[in-house]
């Protein structure tokens, strides 16, 4: 079932919004767009964009949410010129008439992309659909500790609520799984740097990063297979 969470306005001007049930933010109040490049695309897609075998890289996102991050990767992989091959998991969809009151392609000045923005959110879950000409796009609704892909991502972004809100979603088994997911040398990336959730990252065999933060955070972790 969807939810209706609240939309609120960061200080770069783009929305975030307010989780009814975990009373949390899905993205930074003091820039949503501006923690989605530093931590998702700059630190992430841009970092292992020189590993890739070729010009296509699979995406996991584990929290999809406002698709935010998942609009980005879009918009990125123009620049970038990429392939992306995309899987949202999202076990609290939001209704489509919150998104389509998000500023996400107004704030990016793409607003020749609000359709596609809008088809992101409104397309079949459980089904691969190509998105644009480079950008395929599967939401799954799922509990991430039912995940069950193994080898087959270049790189996770890791949006979950923080360890405050959902403690477990930021322990071992979850690391675990989402190793698993991983090919070798993929990589994982956070906005979160807590120290027990680097330290269970590390448990299953990650190679953990500590790296500059986004507006207002000291550090973010990038953790590699």
């Amino acid at each position: 079932m969807a939810i209706s969470p609240k939309i609120e306005v960061t200080k770069d001007g783009s929305n975030t919004l307010l989780h009814p049930k975990f009373n949390t933010h899905y993205h930074s109040i003091f820039g949503a767009i501006e923690e989605s490049n530093h931590v998702f695309i700059d630190a992430g897609l841009k970092f292992i964009k020189t590993n890739l075998q070729n010009d296509t890289c699979r995406i996991l996102e584990v929290g999809f949410g406002s698709g935010l991050n998942a609009f980005n990767t879009l918009i990125s992989s123009e620049e970038l010129a990429l392939n992306i091959d995309y899987v949202g998991v999202e076990q609290y969809p939001i209704s489509i008439e919150i998104v389509s009151q998000l500023n996400f392609p107004k704030a990016f000045k793409r607003e020749d992309l609000q359709s596609t923005f809008y088809k992101m959110h409104d397309t079949e879950w459980e089904k691969s659909v190509k998105i644009s000409k480079n950008f395929t796009l599967e939401k799954r609704q799922q509990d991430i500790f039912n995940f069950k892909d193994e080898n087959y991502y270049d790189l996770i972004f890791y949006d979950a609520f923080g360890p405050g809100s959902q403690p477990e979603l930021w322990t071992a088994p979850i690391f675990e799984i989402l190793f698993k997911s991983l090919k070798d040398k993929g990589v994982l990336v956070t906005y979160c740097a807590q120290g027990a959730a680097r330290r269970a990252m590390q448990s299953v065999g990650f190679t953990v990063q500590r790296c500059p933060g986004p507006p207002n955070k000291r550090h973010m972790l990038r953790a590699i297979k």
